[in-house]
């Protein structure tokens, strides 16, 4: 005895399967999208980079300037 169901099974399995590869090239766009905004950040992460570094020298330097001008 055939499943009466099969058939409403297969068609609803092949909507399943058809939204999960729709699913899948979408997410694979998005990561290619996120790895271009990436490649594109880059240089301003460098120049944060950069800048924190900066200021932490600074401050570094006006505290041991500080220090030593007190001391003297």
């Amino acid at each position: 005895m055939e499943n009466p169901h099969a058939e409403r099974q297969a068609v609803l399995l092949e909507r399943i399967l058809k939204n999960a590869s729709a699913c899948t090239e979408m997410i694979l766009e998005l990561n290619h999208c996120v790895e271009e905004i990436l490649r594109a950040n880059a240089s301003v992460k460098i120049a944060a980079d950069l800048a924190t570094k900066y200021r932490k020298n600074v401050q570094y330097n006006l505290a041991a300037t500080t220090l030593h001008s007190e001391a003297t």
